[in-house]
């Protein structure tokens, strides 16, 4: 397929998600499809669902989470949203509504509607990050009798997928339990993400 094709091909998926209603009935807030890809994103990070920040903003992780999460992979806000090197993509594209202790799950019929979809436009040569129990239990199903700490633990051992705890407030909790995620994932992680995507605005 030749570059422009493969642009059109691009284009036109973004303009079916975001015109997707498939979940607008459950939808407190309505439809607001939250995804970003690229043919040349060689890092890809699948999360949960927006939340209401990230629902008013339309930019994925533009919350305390993010600040977290950017903070765990060594990147600025620049790297983090050059979509040319990162992709995300939630495990439902839009903002759930609440449940009881925080947010709703994902809506479970947004992944198998867009995600392959949106993977068969990427670099076959990418890292995928896994953030949060509901994007390991569908990426790593093998991996689902262990602990969150168990499955963080195999950092290295189930590529392209690389499984982190959400970065929500709680993940201080999981760092204070276990402190070798910031001594002994963190720095290899960060060190894995700068061979892969480069300086920012690298071309």
């Amino acid at each position: 397929m030749n570059a422009p094709a493969r642009g059109d091909r691009v284009e036109a998926l973004r303009a079916r998600i975001a015109a997707c209603t498939l979940c607008a009935a459950h939808l407190p807030l309505g439809p607001r499809p939250i995804v970003r890809f690229s043919t040349t994103a060689r890092l890809l990070i699948i999360g949960q669902a927006p939340g209401t920040r990230v629902h008013a903003s339309g930019a994925p992780w533009d919350d305390d989470s993010g600040d977290r999460l950017r903070d765990w992979l060594g990147l600025d806000k620049a790297a983090f949203y050059d979509a040319a090197k990162v992709a995300q993509m939630p495990m439902g594209f839009c903002y759930p509504g609440k449940a009881r202790g925080g947010d709703a799950p994902p809506r479970r019929e947004c992944a198998p509607q867009w995600h392959d979809a949106v993977l068969g436009v990427l670099p076959e040569d990418r890292l995928t990050l896994l953030v949060g129990v509901h994007a390991q239990a569908r990426y790593l199903p093998h991996l689902k009798r262990l602990s969150l700490a168990d499955r963080v633990g195999r950092f290295g051992m189930d590529l392209p997928f690389i499984a982190l705890p959400h970065p929500s407030w709680r993940a201080r909790l999981f760092m204070a339990r276990h402190p070798w995620f910031a001594a002994d994932i963190l720095p290899p992680l960060r060190a894995r993400i700068a061979r892969l995507i480069g300086p920012v605005g690298d071309t």
